[in-house]
């Protein structure tokens, strides 16, 4: 018998199972072929595989449950929509509400993947396929995020912060901490300088006595980003769906930050193009978590059908700080609010009214202005004046103004806003001091 191989798999081998797979071929003799175990042959597929929402040939995409039942018309409200019923438009699962996600049951055993599924072609479900060119490509992204960046989840993120943060702020070093508490924490004090930099612990870099007086890194330490949540909202995935909604509004995100280091607050910013209306809000560090809890507030201030008007789609940049969609488009129900996608590296030119509309919010707020004095409503006063700002494009109103006309008044005091006087407008440091 020969010996296994425990190295990694090569391009080469994945090529040799994509081949197999299309073949219909067992996963025990794909292994025995390669010489590998037939759980390493599992694992890679069922890791690497890609899920494609590309309909049949009759038929869009639409995995709802009730798609052979459904009678549904003028969900989307679209005027140039031509079919009859809702179901044999892929729009209609991201607005109905009846909406129940149907997966195939033949992807929860062997081979997990449709690539030689004799239903496949009149199938309008998700499908997954193996490709071994895009899973070497993710295998190898993969390795490369093991190997970097700071993986915690929510709940050992807050056991470590409630034991260290308050021996931090009792001023003892992270040497200290991790040598008395070394078979509770189970992290190193290199690990703990680490989170406390990227502002997942509650006590900060400011709170460590000699870390005031250190240089900053070059480059500081990068939360873990998980490359998943790229598939199926790329820019190129955006401008496909645009190209079938074209009037749909593309709500714009990102973030400003003030002084550079940990501990340090920064700004969640939201624009509306088609009115040029900003929002802001501060948050406590730059984390995912802290941008999902702003659209939960956002959520519960303007209800959330008003939140599944203003919000249809929505485009930011690839920051690790947005890199949890879900927990913004989904709620409890399975009902899909809204839709992310994010721009393509580098390319911040592809929401190019945010980047316009953060001259205007610098001229109060300068680069390296630490924004640690400043709370929400410090920071409502200051949208409220450049929002109240009047825009040539805008035949001379003010965003809050053409905003009030789409979706009225009222929601505009929901999101903190108020009109001010255009004599009174102010935007200069001063407004803040």
């Amino acid at each position: 018998m020969t010996q296994q191989k425990y190295t990694r798999l090569t391009l080469t081998e994945r090529r040799e199972i994509e081949h197999a797979l299309n073949r219909g071929e067992s996963l025990k003799r794909i292994a025995a072929s390669l010489n590998r175990t037939t759980s390493t042959v599992s694992r890679e597929i069922q890791r690497n595989s890609i899920a494609v929402q590309g309909g049949s040939e009759r038929k869009p995409f639409n995995n709802c449950l009730h798609r052979n039942t459904c009678d549904e018309h003028d969900i989307c409200t679209n005027e140039e929509c031509t079919r009859p019923i809702c179901p044999g438009c892929i729009y209609c699962i991201h607005v109905c509400k009846k909406y129940e996600r149907e997966n195939c049951a033949l992807l929860w055993k062997t081979p997990y993947v449709c690539n030689a599924c004799k239903r496949r072609r009149g199938c309008t479900l998700e499908k997954f396929l193996y490709k071994a060119k895009k899973a070497d490509v993710s295998a190898n992204g993969l390795l490369s995020d093991a190997r970097s960046g700071v993986s915690l989840d929510e709940a050992e993120r807050k056991r470590l912060s409630g034991i260290v943060s308050p021996l931090i702020k009792q001023h003892q070093s992270p040497y200290h901490i991790c040598l008395n508490n070394k078979d509770v924490l189970m992290v190193s004090d290199k690990t703990l300088y680490k989170y406390i930099a990227c502002g997942l612990m509650d006590a900060k870099s400011t709170d460590l006595l000699r870390k005031v007086k250190m240089k900053l890194r070059k480059k500081p330490p990068q939360i873990k980003i998980e490359r998943a949540c790229y598939e199926g909202r790329t820019y190129r995935d955006l401008q496909a769906y645009l190209d079938k909604y074209p009037d749909t509004e593309v709500v714009q995100m990102d973030t400003v930050i003030g002084k550079k280091g940990g501990g340090e607050k920064c700004l969640l910013t939201i624009s509306f193009p088609h009115s040029e209306l900003m929002l802001a809000f501060i948050r406590d560090a730059n984390t995912s978590r802290s941008v999902t809890e702003v659209f939960e507030r956002i959520k519960t201030w303007i209800g959330f059908n008003m939140f599944e008007e203003i919000f249809p789609l929505i485009l930011a940049d690839r920051g690790p700080e947005f890199s949890a969609p879900s927990a913004i488009e989904f709620d409890d129900a399975p009902v899909t609010w809204t839709r992310i996608y994010y721009c393509d590296p580098n390319c911040a030119y592809q929401k190019p009214e945010i980047e316009s509309g953060h001259r205007l919010l610098r001229m109060v707020l300068p680069k390296g202005r630490s924004m640690n004095p400043y709370s929400q409503d410090d920071i409502d006063l200051l949208m409220s004046h450049v929002n109240s700002y009047r825009r040539k494009a805008l035949g001379g109103k003010s965003p809050i103004e053409v905003f009030a006309g789409f979706h009225g008044n009222s929601i505009i005091r929901d999101l903190g806003l108020r009109p001010i006087d255009a004599n009174d407008i102010n935007l200069t440091p001063r407004l803040l001091k």
